[in-house]
């Protein structure tokens, strides 16, 4: 049996005035999959994401999480359903430690349960292999750690759904390693939607693929697929990072 589809568009699409950024994108992202999306600079990659996770509203199209509409709902509401996701620029708490940031995200599924809450946090920064740095204020740390912390606050949410927009931006060739290992490890529990531009990362983690390109669905496939698609080859993978 098929795995059921976790998040699911129709027809979605958002102009902002006269210029279209998604087009009329119908997308199934079917539960335990590692899907990778794909595309050029300025194909619709934020858009269509801001409008998966809320911080958008759709101008037509429908998107529906674990069989109901969230169209209409807000980004805290769509958390709460069981979506997480990091952003492109990172949006952590910088005064605060690494420690207090994650529990700031843990305290949205666990309340106050002061252990349940601790014992989440540390768990999640030792996945992102931060847990030695739990006291170190946030914004003392380099931007690709930044990264990974907020990975960590996504994770502690226990997510159905996990969106990472440019996770490995900023980190050095070791630790991409190290979060293609992770992203594996996550697929057990968690559905994973990577917006990524590094390709041996794609190529790596990604069970399927979809490639965007100005603001519609250009194709769609497993990796090998992908690879040796001509159409892909001439908008993207030709001048994308190998």
């Amino acid at each position: 049996m098929a795995p059921m589809n976790l998040l699911e568009t129709d027809g979605l699409s958002k102009s902002f005035g006269g210029l279209r950024a998604v087009e009329n994108v119908s997308f199934a992202l079917p539960q335990g999959q590692i899907r990778a999306l794909i595309g050029p600079n300025g194909a619709g990659k934020s858009t269509f994401v801001g409008l998966l996770c809320g911080r958008l509203q759709a101008t037509t199209g429908t998107v529906r999480f674990l069989g109901k509409d969230v169209s209409g709902l807000p980004a805290h509401k769509r958390i709460s359903q069981g979506m997480a996701y990091t952003f492109q620029i990172t949006s952590v708490f910088g005064r605060l430690s690494l420690f207090e940031n994650v529990a700031l995200a843990a305290r949205r599924r666990l309340g106050d349960a002061h252990e349940a809450v601790e014992q989440e946090v540390i768990d999640a920064l030792q996945r992102v292999g931060l847990a030695e740095r739990n006291d170190q204020i946030a914004q003392d740390l380099s931007y690709g750690h930044q990264r990974l912390l907020e990975i960590a606050m996504g994770i502690a949410q226990r997510p159905k759904l996990l969106i990472l927009d440019e996770p490995t931006q900023g980190l050095a060739d070791k630790e991409i390693d190290q979060f293609n290992d992770l992203v594996r490890a996550l697929s057990a529990d968690t559905t994973i939607l990577l917006i990524e531009h590094n390709m041996n990362v794609v190529m790596e983690t990604a069970d399927y693929i979809t490639v965007l390109d100005f603001g519609e669905v250009l194709a769609e496939g497993v990796p090998q697929e992908i690879r040796m698609n001509k159409a892909v080859q001439a908008a993207y993978l030709g001048t994308a990072d190998a």
